[in-house]
């Protein structure tokens, strides 16, 4: 997914619904990370995007508490 399509569902979804997808983007990362120790993985750029992806979420959950205030 092109990162400009995944920032137009991140900033649709809920705060409730970054929350899971950050918890999902970690264990996504943290997979990854495990199968990059054991080589298994065949694409390690799907490490940098999953960071970015959690990067991603986590500023969106920031700048929404900052509003709030």
């Amino acid at each position: 997914m092109k990162s400009t399509e995944y920032l137009k569902k991140i900033n649709a979804m809920t705060t409730e619904e970054l929350s899971k997808e950050l918890v999902d983007a970690k264990k996504e990362l943290f997979n990854l990370k495990f199968q990059n120790a054991t080589n298994q993985l065949d694409n390690t750029g799907r490490i940098k995007e999953a960071r970015k992806n959690i990067a991603r979420i986590m500023t969106i959950i920031e700048q929404r508490k900052a509003a709030a205030e």
